[in-house]
């Protein structure tokens, strides 16, 4: 079960080897600090959590198996992620899946018709140690802080293209013909050509006149490669929490400590 501590964000499969969803976090128990449930994250688009027993899952390539049916799963009853399952609770999806609380098949249970549950409420755990057949040692215990990091989904981020129309406005030179008339003196040079066809009559001469007109054409220009990608920032997170430690004390009649 140790292995257990880097499935967070494996997928989860049945022992069919049907996906049930994605592992988004691992809880727990109390007392043995051992890995109890996988809350996996189920459905179409994974809105859905759902606590699955990791008792004898294995690891297959880089997937997890557990052995229950995702169907069971997919009807196990809702607890709320964000809380400590209480006892009662885990008795309720022990019993979902078909394990007896108080056998082996449940990693918190004891085999002694008790169980040590991941919840909270429970008595006082122990007993008197002052008997004949203990020693003379009392051992002292106290909490140790672990603290991890759990990679949860905070957002999505997309690229859209969409097509925008904006006026563009061009100066362009256009010419145009126009008709000038010009006249000349007749000289020795032209008088032949005067001169010739008949001395009185009517006549038309015509010319032909050109202008340009502006003329547009479009053509779509690729301009640049736009594309994303991720970059990760590192922040400091304070954490505050608190620890029980025992304290031992001598009463009564003692010399001074060594």
């Amino acid at each position: 079960m140790t292995e257990a501590y880097d499935w967070q964000g494996r997928t989860l499969k049945d022992r069919n080897g049907n996906k049930i969803g994605k592992i988004d976090s691992l809880y727990f128990d109390r007392e043995s600090d051992r890995p109890e449930w996988a809350l996996v994250h189920t459905g179409l688009f994974g809105t859905k959590s759902s606590f699955v027993p990791i008792s004898g899952a294995s690891p297959q390539g880089e997937d997890v198996v557990v052995q229950v049916d995702a169907q069971q799963v997919k009807d196990a009853p809702k607890m709320d992620p964000d809380q400590e399952l209480s006892e009662q609770e885990e008795a309720e999806l022990f019993r979902h899946y078909g394990v007896e609380y108080t056998t082996e098949g449940s990693v918190t249970a004891t085999g002694n018709g008790e169980t040590a549950s991941a919840g909270a409420g429970r008595g006082p755990v122990g007993e008197d140690v002052s008997g004949p057949t203990t020693d003379e040692a009392m051992t002292r215990s106290e909490e140790e802080l672990r603290v991890g990091t759990a990679q949860r989904e905070r957002g999505r981020a997309r690229l859209r293209k969409y097509v925008v129309t904006e006026q563009v406005q061009q100066t362009v030179p256009v010419q145009r013909e126009e008709v000038r008339v010009e006249r000349e003196p007749i000289t020795d040079a032209n008088v032949d050509r005067a001169l010739d066809g008949p001395e009185i009559s009517e006549e038309e001469h015509e010319v032909v006149l050109h202008a340009e007109e502006p003329v547009v054409e479009k053509r779509a220009v690729p301009r640049e490669r736009v594309r994303m990608d991720k970059e990760t920032h590192t922040d400091e997170a304070e954490i505050s929490e608190e620890v029980r430690k025992e304290q031992i004390e001598a009463e009564g009649d003692t010399g001074p400590a060594r």
